[in-house]
C-alpha cells in the first residue's frame, strides 16, 4: 500500500520567538512530528521564520552601525541563516525523540531557494509583516526613515517587505530524493530564500516568500496527499471574534472562496492560509488541505477536527 505523503507547515506558535522558547517549543512539535511519521506517512515538514528572521536582520543592521567595517547583509542571506537555525534545532529534536522511542529514523534539513518573478507586483507594494511587533510610535519613526510598516491583525506593528508567489523551488529533486529514501524532511523554512534566476545565475532578492504559499508549491511538486497548516485555532471560523462566530468543519474550495469574497479572514492571519489550501486542494482531485492546532493534526487527519478544504 502506498505511504500518503504529507506536507506539514508549522506556525510560529510551533517554533518560540527567541532561542530558548525554540528549544522548548521544538521538543514539543516533535513529539508531533514523530507521532504522525509511524503512522506510516511520509512527513516534509515547513515552517515560518517571521520573529528569527527579523531577530537576525535586526542583529546584523546593528553590527553595521557599531562597526563601519561591516556591510549590510541582504535579507535573502538572513532568511538563509533563519533556515538553518531553526532547521538544526528542529532536526535535532526529532532525531531525539526517534531515538528516546527507540525508532531508527532519518531526518534532513534542506536549505531551499525558492524562485520568483522580479516583475511580481508584490515589489510595488510591500506587504509581508517580518520581524518583532512595535508599538505605533516606533512604527511612525520607521515610516519617517522609509521602512515601510503595517498594523498586524491587532497584535501590533511590524515592518513589510514585498511578498511575491513563489514559482518554483530550485531544491525540489533532492527533497524528492530524500523523502523516497525515507527521510523526514525539513525544507523551504520561512518561505524559501527568494532568488531569481538571472542568465542561469541564482540570486537573492530582497523579499520574503509566504511560507504557506511555498507549502502549498511544494506540496503540489511533491504530489502530497494533504497540506497541513498549523495555526493558533483548532478550526477556521467565519464572523470571527463576534456574536455569530461559526468556527467550519468542512469546506468545498468554492465554499471558501465564498467567504474570502465575503472578506471573512484576516489579511494578516488567516486569509493566506486558506488561499494556499485552496491552491493545492483545487490542484489535483483527492488532495485535501487541513488547517488546525499543532497537537490536533493526527486528529485532523482521522477527520475528527480541524478544518478540512476539498474539491
Amino acid at each position: 500500500m502506498k505511504r500518503k505523503k504529507v506536507v506539514i507547515a508549522l506556525g510560529g506558535n510551533a517554533l518560540g520567538k527567541d532561542v530558548e522558547e525554540q528549544k522548548e517549543a521544538v521538543a514539543k512539535t516533535a513529539k508531533v512530528i514523530v507521532d504522525l511519521s509511524q503512522q506510516d506517512l511520509d512527513i516534509i515538514i515547513t515552517h515560518g521564520n517571521g520573529p528569527q528572521v527579523g531577530m537576525i536582520q535586526d542583529a546584523m543592521d546593528n553590527l553595521v552601525v557599531m562597526h563601519e567595517n561591516y556591510k549590510q547583509i541582504p535579507l535573502p542571506t538572513c532568511v538563509a541563516m533563519s533556515q538553518g537555525y531553526i532547521g538544526i534545532d528542529l532536526q535535532n529534536a526529532i532525531k531525539y525523540e526517534l531515538h528516546r522511542r527507540g525508532i531508527e529514523g532519518k531526518v534532513s534539513t534542506i536549505l531551499s531557494q525558492v524562485e520568483v518573478d522580479e516583475n511580481d507586483p508584490a515589489f510595488q507594494n510591500p506587504s509581508k509583516p517580518i520581524g518583532r511587533f512595535m508599538t505605533k510610535e516606533e512604527a511612525e519613526v520607521n515610516e519617517k526613515n522609509g521602512v515601510k510598516c503595517i498594523e498586524d491583525a491587532g497584535r501590533g506593528y511590524r515592518i513589510v517587505v514585498a511578498s511575491p508567489m513563489p514559482k518554483r523551488i530550485r531544491e525540489l529533486e533532492t527533497i524528492k530524493t530524500l523523502v523516497g529514501a525515507g527521510h523526514i524532511v525539513i525544507t523551504c523554512g520561512g518561505g524559501g530564500i527568494p532568488v531569481a534566476d538571472r542568465n542561469g545565475k541564482l540570486e537573492g532578492v530582497n523579499a520574503v516568500i509566504d511560507k504557506d504559499n511555498a507549502s502549498s508549491l511544494l506540496a503540489q511538486q511533491l504530489d502530497a496527499d494533504y497540506l497541513i497548516i498549523l495555526t493558533a485555532v483548532e478550526k477556521v471560523a467565519i464572523n470571527f471574534g463576534k456574536e455569530n462566530q461559526e468556527w467550519l468543519s468542512d469546506l468545498t474550495v468554492e465554499q471558501a472562496r465564498q467567504y474570502i469574497a465575503e472578506e471573512q479572514f484576516a489579511k494578516g492571519s488567516m486569509l493566506p492560509k486558506v488561499e494556499a489550501s485552496i491552491r493545492f486542494a483545487e490542484s489535483k482531485e483527492g488532495r485535501h488541505s487541513l488547517i488546525t492546532l499543532l497537537d490536533k493534526a493526527a486528529d485532523g487527519i482521522a477527520g475528527k477536527t480541524g478544518t478540512v478544504i476539498h474539491l
